[in-house]
């Protein structure tokens, strides 16, 4: 029994999910905070 699919075709900008949600300065840096963060306690991590 053959497996009926649906070939819909949608463009990459239909396809996209969400929206940036770092709009503002203070969520950049946020953001950006973090990840340095994740570094930083990373290297900390492999010293020890």
């Amino acid at each position: 029994m053959p497996i009926e699919r649906d070939h819909t075709h949608i463009t990459a900008e239909e396809a996209r999910q969400g929206y940036t949600v770092l709009r503002t300065p203070l969520r950049r840096g946020i953001f950006i905070a973090g990840l340095a963060g994740i570094v930083v306690l990373t290297l900390l991590w492999a010293q020890v």
